[in-house]
């Protein structure tokens, strides 16, 4: 089997007025690897979804899994997946078990009964698979859902979007099932729109704007990413002063505002050197800073940056 489990290639998606919502897309996978998949509402992460799981027809490029093209061996690449791409359904009437059994029986291979429970046992539902799926939680269902997804071991899973209604707990538990299922070398090609999750979750994320990617960042290097050779600086001013806080700010040419975090508070940008300037600025402006700190980047800080107009520019400026 192929280290490179899902390989996209110049996936485009064009629609009636020539209009391209899947503009070229270009990422791999490899064995074990949770990848996030990022971007704007109408980035085009779900349109690019379907077209790898063949729910849409794509206009040009291809989709390989383990080494073989989606178009020439569509079933063999689809035995290889496994996906939730809307939020699961099952016959609420019936227990967990039996969904996971009826399931089993529209499988290309025969599912055992030992499957099942090592399934239900690595998604930690035995205590609820004989009750009744009406009587789960929303994160009860998508647990089953995950079972039901991987019960015929696909190499690929999908998931559009799956912490959706999901409350705190669930979100982390969902989190350990797919750091498991890596561990057993199932890739996971997982869509959220969770910024801070998505850096807890995954090995690597691609962000997409406007149907291109834009980036592919690895989560462990992230803190050494340096996006535009700047620095991210939190400032903290008295409360009362944020107005004239961001009047001060847009006067400085070398610092860019990210983020308003509170209305005292603000995510900046500049270079190091750019510090004491501004603080002078903000004392000669007889505005109370109470702290300027450096901050170490986040996925949400560096998917802002690069999917706002000034981290846009501040790119074709770098190149």
């Amino acid at each position: 089997m192929s280290e490179i489990v899902l390989e996209v290639k110049n996936l485009t998606k064009q629609v009636q007025g020539g209009k391209k919502i899947v503009d070229e897309v270009n990422f791999q996978m490899k064995k074990g690897e949770i990848l996030g998949l990022l971007g704007p509402n109408g980035a085009g992460k779900t349109t690019t979804i379907r077209m790898i799981v063949g729910l849409i027809k794509k206009t040009s490029g291809s989709v390989s899994i383990n080494g073989k093209d989606l178009d020439e061996n569509g079933q063999a690449c689809k035995s290889d997946i496994g996906a939730i791409v809307e939020n699961p359904t099952f016959y609420d009437y019936m227990s967990g078990y039996k969904n996971l059994q009826q399931y089993g029986r529209m499988a290309k291979e025969r599912m055992t009964d030992e499957r099942i429970r090592e399934v239900v046992e690595l998604v930690k539902l035995e205590d609820a698979i004989k009750d009744k799926v009406k009587k789960y939680s929303l994160g009860m269902k998508q647990r089953l859902g995950v079972a039901q997804a991987i019960l015929h071991r696909p190499a690929l899973l999908i998931l559009d979007e799956p912490t959706n209604g999901l409350d705190p707990k669930g979100i982390r538990e969902l989190r350990n099932y797919l750091r498991k299922l890596a561990d057993e070398g199932i890739s996971t090609l997982v869509s959220s729109h969770l910024l801070t999750e998505m850096q807890l979750m995954c090995d690597r994320v691609v962000i997409m704007e406007q149907g291109k990617v834009i980036d592919v960042s690895d989560i462990s290097s992230l803190d050494n990413d340096n996006i535009t050779d700047k620095l991210m600086v939190l400032l903290h001013v008295k409360k009362g002063q944020g107005q004239s806080s961001a009047e001060v700010i847009q006067r400085l040419e070398s610092v860019n505002l990210v983020k308003r975090e509170k209305e005292n508070e603000f995510l900046l940008e500049m270079d190091y050197d750019q510090i004491p300037i501004m603080n002078r600025e903000f004392v000669q402006s007889k505005i109370d800073v109470y702290g300027i700190e450096s901050k170490r980047t986040s996925l949400e800080e560096k998917f802002l940056q690069l999917t706002s107009t000034e981290g846009k520019q501040l790119q074709k400026e770098a190149r």
